[in-house]
């Protein structure tokens, strides 16, 4: 799964306009700021296409269905790959509905062998800088939202949890957003983790040095 993640890039828009078939790159209501524990119902960057006009926008992370009269309930940050197709939540926007959001990293827990223990954080950054995470949105209740979509782990990162969001590679992009299935789990593979500061598990820290320590270790 992914709760949290971080986005500070600031080179998003030349980001999106290297992508197949992009010819314009909108923000209409500017790039986000940088954060570093972004977490559900907060707003999150999105990016979606129309033609060859992609838009990176603004949206509510739990993603609100256009027949939702309120926000009572879990958000739905994730949709897991499973049942996206068939679960009343999510099965019209994954029909129409595709998105791509960005991240520089997201962060999950591990146990130690200290059951009593608190739960280390890891940060894990992809091979090749940002990563692309698969996602719907929907305009319920009159506002933009998105959920990201979550696969079973890749074996290299089973150790860590056993959802992985699916993570997109460049080539896969522009099938995603055209409606392709791509539920199998990621084909992106060269993680790094480290851990974090445990500040990060209080949603009012957001700050650069949650990510600052020890040197990343290549996992396989």
């Amino acid at each position: 799964m992914c709760g949290r993640f971080v986005l500070f890039t600031e080179s998003l828009l030349e980001e999106v306009g290297a992508w197949e078939s992009i010819t314009e790159v909108h923000a209409p209501e500017g790039l986000p700021p940088a954060r570093y524990n972004i977490a559900p119902t907060q707003p999150i960057a999105i990016v979606r296409v129309a033609e060859e006009t992609a838009r990176v926008e603004p949206a509510r992370w739990g993603l609100i269905p256009h027949w939702k009269k309120n926000l009572d309930g879990p958000p739905l940050f994730n949709a897991r790959a499973e049942t996206v197709a068939q679960k009343p939540s999510f099965r019209d926007a994954f029909k129409a509905q595709r998105c791509v959001i960005p991240l520089d990293g997201y962060y999950e827990w591990k146990a130690g062998e200290d059951k009593k223990a608190k739960k280390q954080p890891y940060y894990v950054t992809g091979p090749d800088g940002l990563l692309w995470a698969a996602g719907l949105w929907a305009t319920g209740m009159e506002r933009l939202s998105a959920t990201m979509v979550t696969t079973d782990a890749t074996e290299e990162m089973a150790w860590l949890h056993h959802r992985l969001p699916k993570f997109l590679t460049t080539e896969e992009i522009a099938p995603w957003l055209a409606g392709e299935a791509l539920l199998e789990p990621s084909s992106v593979c060269g993680f790094q983790a480290r851990p974090a500061d445990l500040a990060v598990g209080n949603v009012r820290n957001d700050y650069a040095e949650l990510i600052d320590e020890p040197p990343a270790t290549t996992l396989f």
